[in-house]
């Protein structure tokens, strides 16, 4: 499949349009939709078989299992086509911190911190749900939240 990029310059538009033309939707095309929507900040997201548009701040988490990444709201989970160091570099400075090789949090949405075993930390979720930050994200995470 070739893909065909025009672009046309309108001087009296003042909001810049994309549209895509397609016979069918792939995961290619949906890959660059993906992107597109983070520039806007927004996330494509699936679930059931469904497209959904997510706000970020709504995440409270993002994972990677298994060269799949997820986005945990407070009641879904959502897989995205984006690689976790897309949404971080898209994200990091909106509150989004990454906390080990396979995860990154919603600063604001973290209801505890509590020092684990070997200098890492257990951070409880507004949902409740339990994340380790490892020893290497653990010092630059209390650093980003003000704790010592």
């Amino acid at each position: 499949m070739t893909m065909k990029i025009t672009i046309n310059i309108v001087p009296e538009n003042d909001d810049p349009e994309i549209a895509v033309s397609c016979s069918r939707l792939t995961p290619e095309i949906e890959k660059i939709i993906a992107s597109l929507r983070m520039l806007e900040n927004q996330l494509t997201v699936r679930s059931e078989g469904a497209v959904h548009i997510l706000d970020p701040f709504d995440a409270l988490y993002m994972e990677s299992v298994d060269r799949k990444t997820f986005v945990y709201t407070k009641d879904r989970v959502y897989e995205t086509d984006l690689r976790l160091y897309e949404l971080e570099e898209k994200l990091a400075d909106r509150y989004f911190f990454r906390v080990s090789k396979s995860c990154i949090v919603n600063l604001k949405k973290i209801r505890t911190l509590k020092t684990d075993l070997e200098r890492r930390i257990r951070i409880t979720m507004e949902n409740g749900e339990q994340i380790i930050a490892s020893r290497m994200y653990a010092d630059e995470l209390r650093k980003r939240l003000g704790v010592k």
